[in-house]
């Protein structure tokens, strides 16, 4: 796995694939399931569009997907995060890359 950091919506997103389908978002999300044993606490789907809430070492974050923009990970405040979500992102991005 190959992520990118990015900061568009003001917080720190891990992008994990910008084109591709959901069958990346639900391997991802299986892997964070299995190998780090997160259970998602709120799941969004919509046509185009997922959001899957979990917490990750006590931080609220999201896997988000969406049909133009891929699969990321980012926290579930974005403009608002503190800088120890943005943290979270970062290491969470070198565990994932680590993993795969």
């Amino acid at each position: 796995m190959n992520l990118t950091l990015r900061n568009d919506y003001g917080c720190t997103e891990a992008v994990i694939d910008e084109n591709c389908g959901f069958d990346k978002f639900y391997g991802v999300a299986g892997l964070l399931a299995d190998k780090l044993q997160v259970q998602f606490t709120n799941k969004i789907d919509d046509l185009d569009t997922s959001y899957w809430d979990f917490n990750y070492n006590g931080h609220k974050l999201t896997l988000h997907y969406n049909i133009y923009d891929g699969v990321s990970i980012l926290p579930v405040r974005l403009r608002r995060a503190v800088a120890k979500d943005n943290e979270a992102i970062k290491e969470l991005a070198m565990v994932l890359q680590q993993l795969s």
